[in-house]
């Protein structure tokens, strides 16, 4: 891990391994600063209710803070439920991060870097 880069896991599970730090390295580069947080179904659905109006818990939600720094929370037993690899999530709040919305082009360059990163 770099010092731009920290991951929490505030849940029991095991995280599945994926190199998290150099696909972020490749998406926003080494300077970005990034908390990586896992967390539960609960804490979920209160963020997505909080800041997307949302009252149901979200596999992943992105959040920049400033233009070189930023936060995603994952919630692994959603993601497992809707049957998303951490690593794919990942990619995909990362390319959020990035400025991406949703459609053709945020798609390809997740089909990409999932290929690259085989995750």
């Amino acid at each position: 891990m770099t010092k731009h880069f920290s991951i929490t896991n505030k849940t029991r599970s095991k995280i599945s391994r994926v190199n998290f730090s150099r696909i972020k390295n490749t998406v926003l580069g080494k300077n970005y600063s990034l908390s990586l947080v896992f967390i539960g179904e609960k804490k979920s659905q209160q963020l997505n209710k909080s800041y997307r109006g949302k009252n149901k818990p979200a596999n992943i939600l992105s959040f920049p803070l400033n233009k070189n720094s930023g936060e995603i929370f994952i919630a692994l037993t959603v993601a497992k439920k809707d049957g998303f690899s951490v690593g794919s999530l990942f990619i995909h709040g990362l390319l959020h991060l990035k400025g991406y919305a949703h459609g053709d082009t945020m798609e390809r360059s997740e089909t990409k870097l999932r290929k690259q990163f085989r995750v």
